[in-house]
């Protein structure tokens, strides 16, 4: 689902003001200054990945600074929340189904596909907690070993995880055995990046 409503991949865009975004591949932090154009490769999990022709490089913007991007002169708008209309859940244990669910919110800033599907998690576990809650802990992987976007793709899944009823703690970690490699694409995965 694309989470803003009137930007889409090939769309072209301009900065607005200044921006910090995360250089990619290399995960760091910079400022995109105002007036810079790039090219929307990607909007997927809240997140969208730029191109920058001028600079050569490829950007993500986080969501809550997709106000600095205008489109054809207008700035870019979340898409409208939905809702169901449903009491939220009572407090208590996170469910894992939430947990995975919200994992699959969580992309590779490179890569259409979300990290669940593309094979990067692989581990979940949940502990009870005393307050009734849960702790969530992950061990996922990349799919190249000294990838810099690594740090920031944990941080995202764990604000997801720490958004969900249930979640009082979350803890992301980035591990290198097994090696990572396209066999453990789900099928799904491999229909949509068409590995097949």
């Amino acid at each position: 689902m694309n989470p803003f409503e009137n930007l889409h991949p090939q769309d072209r865009v301009t900065f607005s003001r200044d921006c910090e975004v995360t250089q990619i591949p290399s995960g760091t932090t910079m400022t995109i200054g105002r007036g810079v154009e790039g090219i929307v490769t990607q909007t997927l999990g809240g997140y969208v990945t730029l191109h920058i022709t001028q600079q050569g490089m490829l950007v993500q913007v986080a969501g809550h600074n997709v106000d600095a991007l205008l489109k054809d002169g207008q700035p870019v708008a979340p898409a409208a929340a939905t809702t169901t209309g449903a009491a939220p859940p009572a407090a208590g244990p996170a469910n894992e189904k939430d947990v995975w669910d919200a994992l699959k919110t969580c992309y590779d800033p490179e890569i259409p596909l979300n990290i669940v599907d593309l094979g990067l998690v692989y581990d979940v576990k949940l502990t009870p907690l005393p307050s009734t809650r849960s702790r969530v802990d992950v061990k996922m992987t990349l799919t190249a070993v000294g990838c810099g976007m690594g740090p920031v793709i944990a941080m995202q899944a764990r604000d997801k995880l720490l958004q969900l009823p249930g979640v009082e703690e979350a803890d992301v970690q980035i591990v290198w055995d097994p090696p990572w490699n396209q066999s453990m694409i789900s099928e799904e995965g491999k229909k949509r990046l068409g590995l097949w």
